[in-house]
């Protein structure tokens, strides 16, 4: 629809996303406007008034992210000097934090040998080991994942705090419900940003309502919109990305937001850390917020090799482990989400500036995959950012390239956001060969700071991930699987459900509160909602190309079940249940799916 006549107005800066990166960018910007002794910038676009700088949010209410975190919070404590916790919903300092490596109750954990025998012997000699519960406390939490003097947040409470703080400063705008189509290009530069059409069939066919998105038009876009934001990889797609450039490895994070039970006195700021259950490849987390609430969750990463795997059904089994399960069981589930992570690092990272752009946060590769920490990295590069756009504003110099490179990305390169992720760059190449060697890498990357590392190359999942039958050839037979397949084909159920139990998994008995059916959650716990009048984010480019794939891992990893078997093999998707996690982009076999902008998803501002 290139002739659609389109609105279109004209602002200085115009961001994408409202994170913790673009939480950093405005807030460092918003202080130096709001200077009263430093000199004016003006804005070019309307002399005489201040810099007009506008940010456009996808979700309903910039509070609608996911990510319960455990941070040092370096730039943010820097960014507010007199940070205090009590002044936010949920936050806490670290009080406790202890590493713990689960034993397997249940004897279905697909453990390789090595860990078997190191599990026998744990139980052999639990009298005279930090044992309880079926876990084993490690005495020692190596410096790297140590965060003993940071905070336990909210991230959808924390970006509330922080864009009241601007808010209340008057020098920029923030707009939620705002989804950005794509980058408007032209010749080469980013000239600014097209909002999402509306008034739109499923399939973008225009109603009797059609309202064209708006062309924003701006000297400079910011590009804060994650690793699966549709602006971030419609300008690698169109711009291309640094030679070399490798984002294969990914991860879903899913967490529960949970009321712990009358009688649990755990005291805010407790930190678990976990490995070893419910499957090697899949670490945990317990995070305790003040006034008894808890987040706990898990990361399902791009090398467990699984093709029917799922976070929802191993984190209701991870929940269960006896020794979390002293402190929720009798919980009530209060929210619930899950979100796509880029665990490459610095190795994911596109061109951080160009002509009338620069990229920021997780999608611009600041991700530490070495101390698990990506939020203070994320602020610190919108902090980095804001800086270099000050001093090219009151140099009056252009956003080119050049100057982008000059005045941000040196910044960026001579910081610890930088020297820390070029040393974490090679910690989890391990993990691509098994878990123990992973476990390796990540111990001498972390003990020689970067020197030395377990080797391995990191695969994009669909060159991983092989067939079911091959899968679980140690456990079912290929004729049981195809039955398997069958029957879930006739009844709707999903694979992985049949699979895990058949496996040895204990089926999970819901009690109404915490155990809940995966579509029960996106109600109790994500509160999803998806408007009318716009287009599907999730497109299938090429459904003859679903109908001859032999995984369909889409429709296992998918967070909310939006994605299911549909006719003739290719699958369906319905909006009303997608979280917008943006996992089935990377699980597809063939590339086959595009995460287009889409509105609604989340509505809770506890993740």
């Amino acid at each position: 629809m290139s002739d659609v006549l389109r609105q279109s107005m004209d602002v200085d800066i115009a961001c994408v996303g409202f994170g913790p990166a673009t939480g950093g960018f405005l807030t460092s910007l918003a202080k130096s406007l709001s200077q009263p002794d430093s000199t004016p910038l003006e804005s070019k676009i309307m002399p005489g008034m201040p810099l007009q700088v506008v940010c456009y949010e996808r979700a309903d209410d910039i509070g609608f992210g996911v990510s319960g975190v455990v941070t040092r919070a370096r730039g943010i404590r820097e960014s507010f000097p007199e940070f205090n916790p009590a002044d936010i919903p949920m936050a806490a300092p670290v009080r406790e934090e202890k590493l713990l490596y689960l034993l397997d109750p249940t004897g279905a954990s697909r453990r390789p040998l090595a860990m078997r025998l190191a599990d026998k012997l744990i139980r052999a000699f639990r009298i005279g080991l930090p044992i309880e519960h079926e876990a084993l406390e490690i005495p020692y939490t190596p410096e790297f994942l140590n965060k003993d003097d940071g905070f336990v947040l909210s991230i959808g409470q924390f970006n509330q705090w922080v864009g009241q703080q601007l808010m209340m400063s008057g020098a920029v705008q923030v707009w939620p419900a705002s989804p950005v189509k794509e980058p408007l290009i032209d010749d080469n530069k980013v000239v600014g940003i097209r909002l999402m059409d509306q008034g739109v069939e499923k399939d973008g066919t225009p109603t009797a309502a059609y309202m064209p998105g708006m062309d924003v038009r701006a000297a400079l876009t910011v590009i804060g919109d994650g690793p699966v934001g549709p602006v971030g990889r419609k300008i690698d797609e169109q711009l291309g990305a640094p030679e070399g450039r490798s984002n294969d490895e990914w991860a879903v994070g899913m967490k529960f937001v949970v009321d712990l039970p009358e009688g649990v006195d755990l005291e805010p700021g407790t930190v678990f850390h976990t490995l070893g259950y419910p499957e090697p490849e899949i670490f945990g987390f317990f995070y305790v917020h003040p006034d008894r609430i808890a987040s706990v969750g898990i990361f399902v990463p791009s090398w467990f090799d699984n093709p029917a795997r799922t976070a929802y059904r191993y984190l209701q089994h991870y929940v269960q482990h006896p020794y979390l399960w002293r402190y929720l069981n009798g919980g009530t589930l209060r929210s619930w989400g899950a979100k796509s992570l880029q665990e490459s690092g610095c190795r994911g990272e596109p061109h951080l500036a160009g002509d009338g752009y620069a990229r920021i946060g997780e999608g611009s590769g600041s991700t530490n995959v070495l101390t698990n920490s990506g939020v203070d990295e994320a602020w610190v590069t919108g902090v980095q950012l804001a800086e270099g756009v000050v001093e090219l504003l009151k140099e009056g110099k252009p956003f080119t390239r050049e100057n982008l490179e000059a005045a941000y990305v040196a910044r960026r390169r001579a910081s610890w956001v930088e020297k820390e992720g070029r040393t974490a760059e090679k910690a989890r190449d391990g993990f691509q060969r098994s878990f123990i060697t992973g476990m390796i890498g990540m111990g001498l990357t972390g003990l020689t700071g970067g020197r030395l590392a377990m080797p391995g190359k990191p695969l994009p999942p669909h060159e991983r991930i092989g067939k079911v039958e091959d899968f679980f050839a140690d456990r079912l037979g290929a004729e049981e699987i195809e039955s398997i397949k069958m029957d879930c084909s006739k009844t709707g159920r999903v694979l992985h459900d049949a699979l895990m139990e058949r496996c040895g998994w204990p089926v999970i008995e819901y009690d109404g509160k915490l155990l809940v059916s995966q579509q029960d959650a996106l109600l109790i716990g994500g509160k999803v909602q998806a408007p009318s009048g716009v287009a599907d984010h999730i497109v299938f480019l090429y459904p003859n190309q679903c109908e001859s794939c032999g995984t369909r891992i889409c429709v296992e990893i998918c967070s909310g079940e939006a994605i299911y078997p549909g006719e003739n093999g290719a699958p369906g998707f319905d909006r009303e249940k997608c979280i917008h996690c943006g996992a089935c982009i990377w699980n597809c076999a063939g590339d086959n799916v595009r995460l287009e902008a889409g509105a609604g998803g989340l509505h809770s501002a506890e993740n």
